[in-house]
């Protein structure tokens, strides 16, 4: 059978089971924006002084915060929800509440 001989094929499987990039998965997502963020850097000083790598400009999937010369900005529309910077930031300096009702990401099938 035709399917046996992919499952047999090691490059055929490598083949068909290629993982999407991290960019390819964004595009299934949609963004419905509040005009409030549900993102609050809480002290701006705790960034600039006691956070010397601003991991959270690292650790967002959505690369939703931005390190700009001397203030935190949080592009909260891209938010994908996920809850990283609740638990990543080491000083608990971000405030992360879900987006009023009807707003925030939609998921798209694909």
């Amino acid at each position: 059978m035709e399917g046996d001989e992919v499952m047999g094929d090691p490059q055929a499987v490598a083949a068909n089971d290629k993982a999407a990039s991290i960019e390819e998965k964004q595009y299934l997502l949609r963004f419905n924006a509040d005009t409030q963020s549900h993102l609050h850097v809480m002290d701006t000083e705790i960034c600039m002084t006691n956070c010397p790598d601003k991991i959270c400009t690292i650790f967002c999937p959505a690369e939703v915060y931005k390190w700009e010369e001397v203030r935190m900005h949080v592009g909260y529309e891209g938010c994908h929800e996920c809850g990283s910077c609740r638990i990543g930031c080491p000083h608990q300096n971000i405030k992360w509440v879900y987006p009023k009702g009807g707003h925030g990401i939609v998921f798209r099938l694909g």
